[in-house]
């Protein structure tokens, strides 16, 4: 691969870091400032509004759908410096240039599997930035890194599925801009294949029997600006059958073809988490002076901060392979690396974050530093999209069986 970012990826590079000094980064404590102002809490700021349409404007929008005819039309490789970027900002910055989890995954979704009806209903409006969407497949009961073990009923009768299940850490679901669900559960409970049983449909928030119970906290956060987690009940909710997303029993493929792009894209952005800590650590150890020096002349300090860029280009260069052989050889190619850039980044940015919160003393646990989110956030990814011990357990018995 060519370690080098083409023209058009440095093109973009350049307008997305003056967009994010000149209107994101500015842009955080106004959000902060009108949310407290607002009816609710879950209800958008009116900064992020702008935001949307100055990137719109600026053409930085949809920049993680590869498909030209409504995202950027970009690789992998293209967009993972981009992704990075935003990730200095996670908590605004994607939803700015419409690149926000659980969105792109289910806008891809729904542009690989989504019959035409379900595209202009619901993903036309998920890329013009008009409505949010959630992705209902994690509950409380069973061990969903398991994603067999899931217990929600999807059961057909007549032209209708009717759906019962209880699901947790919903993200985006009390975002009241959130409109639409997609579901997993199991169509055929009883199947052979444990792997055919589950399928995905499309529920539409307002739907009767959809209660959306309660904010789930993430280390004492609410995450407002994210649009929450939710724990979700679903009664009998019943829908068309014509919401069923591809064909019944695929919805564990389906999952799995959402969390490849879903995993990469975390890892670019704690990429961009780690960077500003980096330069929060830098600003602060020269600043302050502790026992007769600045502390940037600590040789503890140093070492941290060393030790931080070492690690960032180590796991960088790991994500930017991955990015380039999801290019070239597919997604189920860079299966090992997908996994290893899943287990190793968000562990190395949870620890240079750890560090810079340390730097900063008390400061880096209070809310006039941006750290113990970012912390809250980096730490929360090593469980989303399967738990660091998942990953490492396929990935052993992958390399085992060579020698088997």
């Amino acid at each position: 691969m060519d370690f080098g970012y083409d023209t058009r990826t440095e093109e973009l590079r350049a307008r997305l870091l003056a967009f994010m000094d000149e209107h994101v980064l500015p842009a955080e404590r106004v959000a902060e400032e009108q949310r407290a102002a607002l009816a609710s809490p879950w209800d958008t700021p009116a900064v992020v509004g702008e935001l949307k349409a100055e990137a719109r404007r600026q053409g930085l929008w949809n920049l993680f759908l590869p498909d030209a005819r409504d995202g950027a039309g970009l690789t992998n490789l293209q967009y993972a410096p981009l992704a990075e970027i935003t990730g200095r900002s996670p908590h605004l910055a994607p939803t700015a240039v419409n690149c926000a989890a659980p969105d792109t995954g289910n806008m891809e979704v729904l542009h690989q599997f989504g019959t035409e009806e379900q595209r202009k209903q619901w993903l036309e409006p998920l890329l013009a930035g008009e409505i949010r969407s959630a992705f209902a497949m994690t509950e409380p009961e069973v061990a969903s890194s398991d994603a067999t073990n899931i217990t929600t009923h999807i059961r057909r009768e007549g032209d209708e599925y009717v759906i019962s299940g209880r699901k947790w850490y919903i993200s985006g679901a009390m975002n009241p801009d959130c409109k639409v669900f997609i579901v997993m559960g199991k169509t055929d409970p009883d199947g052979a294949d444990i792997r055919r049983q589950q399928s995905m449909v499309l529920v539409p928030r307002d739907t009767p029997g959809v209660e959306v119970r309660r904010a789930m906290r993430v280390y004492g956060y609410e995450d407002h600006s994210h649009g929450g987690h939710a724990e979700v009940v679903l009664d009998r909710v019943r829908v068309p059958v014509g919401n069923l997303v591809g064909e019944e029993g695929g919805g564990f493929a389906i999952a799995q073809a959402r969390l490849g792009p879903g995993r990469i894209h975390h890892c670019m952005r704690l990429i961009g988490m780690a960077e500003r800590a980096i330069e929060l650590m830098c600003r602060r150890a020269v600043a302050r002076t502790a026992f007769g020096k600045p502390l940037a002349r600590q040789g503890v300090v140093q070492e941290w901060i060393a030790d931080a860029r070492v690690a960032v280009e180590q796991v960088r260069l790991l994500v930017l392979k991955t990015a380039w052989l999801m290019d070239t050889v597919g997604n189920k190619g860079a299966h090992t690396e997908i996994q290893a850039i899943k287990i190793a980044t968000p562990r190395t940015v949870v620890g240079i974050l750890d560090q810079a919160v340390q730097l900063h003393g008390a400061g880096g646990v209070s809310q006039d530093f941006p750290l113990a989110e970012l912390w809250a956030a980096a730490r929360t990814l090593r469980l989303a999209d399967g738990p660091d011990e998942v990953h490492q357990r396929s990935l052993a018995r992958r390399e085992l069986k060579k020698y088997l």
